[in-house]
């Protein structure tokens, strides 16, 4: 994710000219002060030029020579110290330090001024490798037990959280959608610490990083009026949008429907792949986005179709040309729907008493754990040779199967969709074989979406 420029300096005593190669690349911010000011010091015999080669300098010089922050740090070192040799050090602002250390392998010298830096260079006071304490992470999640009722949702939860399936919530308003998607990060797996470096880089090259958000799980809600750019990613120098910087984590859509159709159409290729390209005339930008999407959306216009109110109003053609706003390829790549009803007066009054998130996500890590050591990989990563493989039915449950796929046409992509979340169901239940009950639930979430 790092840009790496070749300097070239020429001085005279009237000018000094700086040439950054290659001029096709774009040279934002203040990164590239520090090295410009060492190479006129060098150029001027003003500081010493041997051993540069050890070295990979970046920073932003103020007026007095003080060295403030540079966005990008960590994604520049973690980029960079797989390419560079092992022995070279990355001279960084001290307020980027911490955030740079958290790639074990860079060897990080802080700096508070571009005299410290010319000092460490001249061999009278050398810089001091970066020593700071270990980050602990220490994730701190909303609890699913706070949630009332919704049993048949917290299910649904639970089974895309085991699979790294994608979600959509349908119900009236206040039915408890938006809650049951915050505690969604909760329920999955701690984060790997190379799961938290890519995250960790993608936050980072955002400017957007924070050392206590150090292995959490990303969780970003865009307001339903952003635009495909900030959703996906973009500008005429690319930068990461929401469903990057959602990386290793959930991106929630709230309202999905008033969403424009533009905009959430872009998302049916990084459902897929997990990464998006950015293009543009110049250059050509790749930024992860292995994702997990949970959508929420009203039944109908007003939103209280199906409520004991009966305020809906809303005729069929209504309902049907606010559902029609969501197309059919866009709702064939997501896995689970379920709808979240509205509670009674007995379960608003009742006394929470469901299932901690760490109780649900104990079983999810064991699910996991299984996939992993079966295919190396969660189930909703499965190609379609991977399904054939390792989701096959039994007898009854393959025959449950062919009659949903004539009654609900169902496409080939749902139908490999289906069998990726009965497998995971029958993870959560330790079972080796898919049996006819997982086939039938997994094809009660798809239901919705055919």
């Amino acid at each position: 994710m790092g840009i790496q420029c070749i300097a070239r300096f020429e001085h005279t005593t009237l000018t000094s000219t700086v040439n950054l190669a290659p001029a096709d690349l774009p040279k934002e911010s203040g990164r590239f002060d520090l090295p410009i000011a060492l190479g006129i010091l060098i150029a001027s015999g003003q500081i010493k030029g041997e051993g540069l080669e050890h070295y990979e300098f970046a920073g932003e010089l103020a007026l007095g020579g003080e060295l403030r922050a540079i966005r990008g740090a960590l994604a520049m070192c973690a980029a960079m110290s797989r390419s560079a040799p092992a022995s070279r050090s990355f001279v960084l602002p001290t307020t980027s330090a911490a955030e740079a250390a958290l790639v074990s392998s860079a060897t990080i010298l802080p700096a508070g001024s571009l005299l410290e830096v010319c000092a460490h260079l001249n061999g009278q006071q050398l810089l001091q490798p970066y020593a700071g304490k270990p980050v602990t992470a220490h994730p701190d999640y909303p609890d699913l037990a706070d949630i009332k009722g919704q049993v048949q949702a917290k299910r649904a939860l639970e089974v895309a959280a085991a699979g790294n399936h994608s979600l959509l919530l349908a119900g009236p308003p206040g039915t408890g959608k938006s809650m049951l998607a915050s505690r969604f990060p909760g329920l999955l797996p701690a984060m790997t610490d190379a799961e938290a470096l890519e995250s960790a880089a993608v936050q980072s090259l955002a400017g957007m990083f924070r050392i206590e958000d150090w292995a959490r799980r990303p969780y970003r809600a865009p307001h339903h009026s952003a635009s495909s750019v900030a959703l996906v990613g973009g500008g005429s120098v690319p930068r990461p949008g929401e469903i990057s910087l959602a990386h290793q984590g959930v991106l929630f859509l709230d309202e999905l429907v008033e969403f424009e159709r533009r905009t959430l159409e872009a998302l049916r290729e990084p459902l897929e792949s997990g990464q998006i390209c950015v293009s543009r005339a110049a250059r050509r930008t790749d930024f992860p986005a292995r994702f997990q999407l949970i959508a929420a959306m009203n039944p109908c216009p007003c939103g209280w179709l199906g409520h004991a109110n009966g305020k809906c109003r809303c005729s069929p053609d209504q309902i049907a040309k606010y559902r029609g706003k969501l197309s059919g390829p866009l709702l064939d790549r997501l896995d689970l729907m379920i709808e979240v009803p509205s509670l009674s007066d007995a379960e608003l009054q009742a006394r929470g008493d469901g299932e901690s998130s760490a109780a649900v996500r104990e079983r999810v890590c064991c699910a996991r754990a299984l996939q992993l050591a079966r295919q190396g990989k969660a189930n909703a990563l499965l190609t379609p040779a991977e399904v054939d493989l390792h989701c096959a039915p039994d007898a009854a449950g393959a025959l449950l199967l062919k009659q949903a796929i004539a009654q609900l046409s169902l496409s080939a992509r749902a139908y490999h969709r289906i069998l990726r979340v009965a497998r995971s169901i029958a993870d959560l239940a330790e079972n080796a074989q898919i049996l006819s009950p997982h086939i039938a639930e997994a094809v009660h979430y798809r239901r919705g979406l055919a």
